[in-house]
């Protein structure tokens, strides 16, 4: 069938509208009409970064009503609601253990631009485009997809706001309630008030932290992080963080998050924990990207790893999530800012700019 798909043409250079061609679906494949879908800043890292060939089509963040399944699907039909999320092999002993998120296979089914077997649904002029991105490129008209992408959402929520919670809003706050495990009464620091660091201070409100410090160097998105639930902001740009959070807490943070995958942040994130804390990197630098530490800073009992996804199992989260917001206890639409398609590039400047926290894009069907 032919789609229209905002195709990234080269590296560094503008989306651009192009009629394609997209494939019906296999066995375990679902076409997706999309109604909306995120745009995250792994897009953009993709896009002008890392090797996926180009031209190419992202989007990971996916929502949008089932149009046609694949014979060997059970999970959903025609006419459902679904966000979309990452892929997984579902077989590999990661899976298997329910941890999807470090699926084995997860660099090829998500990074690859191709299917496991190296083919590509979307074509042009009769030649194969990179696509498949996450198992989805959800920046078209329509997204084919994959039973493991896909979770079914309640038909009493706005369908065009809940792509974000494939990615972006399921890595903040899951990190929080899976990775982490956050126990009331704690502090936690989360350095970039971005998407994923502001649902990360949301989810940090519901758990019940008691010291929740917002850390960034942009005044409007440090007011959001007070909106969502922070208890103290600390503009980074004004004053060091680490010696802020100390004289905020007396010692440090027991937990801290880092979402900018600027390495001198990432070392504050560190310094910023209390004895036996905990830091998680959630940010996702270019290829080489390297960080020191004082090493000891770490022996005190200080940990630090990386985290992907949330540590979230999408089929659980989501309608965790979706719970909270319909109880008015996790309010991630107002980070949403909505985007036609033709002016996608703008919503790429207004993100990187600060002035839109999380662009979701939508296609005039």
């Amino acid at each position: 069938m032919k789609i229209k798909a905002a195709v990234a043409p080269g590296t560094g250079k503008p989306f651009e509208i192009q009629e394609v061609e997209l494939e019906d679906p296999r066995s375990n494949e679902v076409l997706v009409r999309i109604v909306g879908t995120g745009l995250c800043h792994t897009d953009l890292l993709f896009k002008d970064y890392l090797p996926i060939p180009l031209p190419a089509v992202y989007g990971h963040e996916g929502s949008g009503i089932v149009e046609k399944v694949g014979e060997g699907v059970t999970m959903v039909k025609p006419g459902d609601p679904v966000a979309i999320s990452f892929n997984s092999c579902g077989m590999c002993n990661n899976c298997l253990a329910g941890m999807p998120f470090y699926c084995l296979n997860f660099t090829g089914l998500n990074y690859s631009g191709a299917r496991a077997d190296g083919s590509m649904p979307i074509s042009k002029d009769g030649a194969p485009l990179f696509g498949s991105f996450f198992g989805q490129s959800s920046f078209a008209e329509f997204s084919l997809t994959t039973e493991r992408n896909v979770v079914k959402v309640p038909e009493d929520v706005p369908l065009e706001i809940l792509g974000p919670l494939g990615c972006g809003i399921q890595t903040g706050a899951g990190t929080v309630m899976n990775a982490l495990k956050v126990p009331a009464g704690s502090s936690i620091a989360v350095f970039g008030t971005g998407a994923v660091g502001l649902s990360a201070v949301m989810a940090a409100k519901v758990v019940g932290c008691t010291c929740i410090i917002g850390v960034d160097i942009k005044p409007q998105r440090l007011e959001m992080a007070k909106e969502f639930g922070a208890t103290h902001v600390i503009n980074s740009a004004e004053k060091n963080p680490v010696g802020a959070i100390q004289a905020i807490t007396g010692m440090g943070v027991n937990y801290s998050i880092e979402t900018t995958a600027v390495p001198t942040v990432y070392r504050q994130a560190v310094e910023a924990l209390d004895l036996t804390g905990e830091c998680v990197l959630l940010g996702a630098p270019p290829m080489g990207t390297e960080v020191t530490f004082d090493m000891q800073t770490l022996l005190t009992g200080r940990k630090t790893r990386g985290v992907i996804e949330g540590d979230s199992v999408p089929q659980k989260i989501i309608p965790q999530l979706i719970d909270l917001y319909k109880q008015g206890k996790f309010p991630f639409d107002k980070l949403i800012k909505f985007y036609n398609v033709k002016d996608i590039n703008q919503a790429v400047a207004d993100s990187g700019q600060g002035v839109t926290i999380k662009p979701v894009i939508q296609f005039d069907s």
